[in-house]
């Protein structure tokens, strides 16, 4: 299912990034600050569970995460998305998934993966700041569900009607948030009218 999330905040500091005009430096904390809100909403229906707390006045009967998160970014521009939201839950533990397209298929290639050894019972976001054709985030849903991961979410900052519809029909039970659903791609593959090359952005290597 596709989630859209307009918040005022996001919106804003997602049109600033926007800019051409915006360098690196404003570019990532505009980035960590939209990641922390996305988290905000997406973390809305995570499922706890009961537990008492001793407060200084006495028993508090209050909930706790049930589970625990796992973030997964996809090199190199996913790295983006990591602090923001782990400033929101710093328990989560991070793993890495690097892919490359093949120049004779056109296929994505695995060269590196890392992850942690509890994704088969976490909730693991997916994350990658643009969602162009749709074909990385695929690829990388279908490594992570090889090792064991049942409860996906896909984490995008700007995505395109294509990139959405791919991986819906690819993976109908993961659920995608976007900042922004944009209008389409160009003859490159860029989304327009997006950001640019959200990598090179954040890492100053435009």
């Amino acid at each position: 299912m596709l989630n859209v999330l307009n918040h005022p905040l996001i919106t804003h500091k997602l049109a600033i990034m926007r800019n051409e005009e915006t360098k690196t430096k404003d570019f990532r904390q505009n980035l960590d600050e939209i990641a922390g809100l996305m988290a905000y909403e997406i973390c809305r229906d995570l499922p706890v569970e009961d537990i008492d707390v001793k407060t200084p006045c006495g028993i508090c009967h209050t909930t706790t995460l049930a589970k625990d998160i796992v973030l997964v970014p996809i090199l190199r521009a996913g790295i983006g998305l990591v602090n923001g939201i782990r400033d929101l839950i710093p328990t989560a533990k991070v793993g890495f998934i690097g892919l490359y397209r093949d120049e004779e298929t056109l296929q994505p290639v695995e060269y590196f993966a890392k992850f942690p050894s509890n994704m088969p019972d976490a909730i693991t976001m997916v994350l990658d700041p643009m969602l162009a054709t749709g074909g990385s985030a695929i690829a990388a849903i279908d490594m992570i569900k090889k090792r064991g991961a049942t409860n996906i979410k896909l984490v995008c900052l700007v995505g395109a009607p294509e990139g959405v519809k791919a991986v819906e029909k690819a993976h109908p039970d993961v659920d995608i948030y976007l900042a922004a659903l944009d209008e389409k791609l160009n003859e490159n593959g860029y989304i327009v009218p997006g950001l640019g090359d959200a990598g090179d952005r954040i890492f100053g290597t435009k």
